[in-house]
């Protein structure tokens, strides 16, 4: 496991006039896991609602983010200083990415990305793109130049975001039994 420093990261929406533009990333604390987990119930139900079948057995849970915490890959989304997303920011080898049906673009260091959640209390349209900026810079500062993440096949949200970000399409990896589809995207 790679250390990293905690630092806030601001990413400023395009046109931005006011404070709901700006949105400051930072690693979790024990402090946030109740906000945290709010939000994480929110996108489970969300997901359901939308009817997905992406965590719906139980994944994720409070165990995993207690553990995402304790790991250094919790970060949290603040906008005026209220959590409002969470995502796993994770330097580290994803061993299910090891196995890809398809072929990754890139061989060597990579960010994954797991667990990117908006909260609905408030909404905020445009958060998840946010975010996945937000993980680029992050990227880039520590001299990574790879981004390498899933999403389930029903997930509309994240692969529009994938899309409109230009990660490429790579094949599909398995976690937990079932098929993911795998994308990348190369900073530089």
């Amino acid at each position: 496991m790679v250390n990293r420093v905690a630092v806030k990261y601001v990413v400023l929406r395009k046109n931005t006039r006011d404070s709901m533009n700006k949105f400051e990333i930072r690693k979790a604390t024990l402090a946030d896991k109740g906000r945290i987990w709010e939000i994480i119930q929110q996108a489970i139900a969300l997901r359901k609602e939308q009817g997905s079948r992406q965590w719906q057995d139980g994944y994720p849970n409070e165990d995993v983010v207690q553990s995402d915490i304790d790991k250094g890959y919790g970060h949290v989304v603040e906008v005026a200083h209220r959590i409002v997303g969470y995502v796993a920011i994770i330097f580290d080898l994803e061993p299910a990415y090891d196995d890809i049906d398809g072929k990754w673009l890139s061989n060597g260091p990579y960010v994954g990305i797991h667990r990117l959640a908006s909260a609905q209390d408030p909404h905020i349209k445009g958060l998840g793109t946010a975010i996945m900026l937000g993980v680029e810079e992050i990227a880039i500062d520590h001299s990574v130049y790879s981004i390498k993440v899933d999403t389930n096949f029903d997930n509309g949200g994240m692969l529009h975001v994938f899309q409109k970000l230009g990660y490429q399409y790579c094949g599909e990896v398995h976690f937990r039994g079932a098929s993911r589809k795998a994308f990348e995207k190369l900073l530089k």
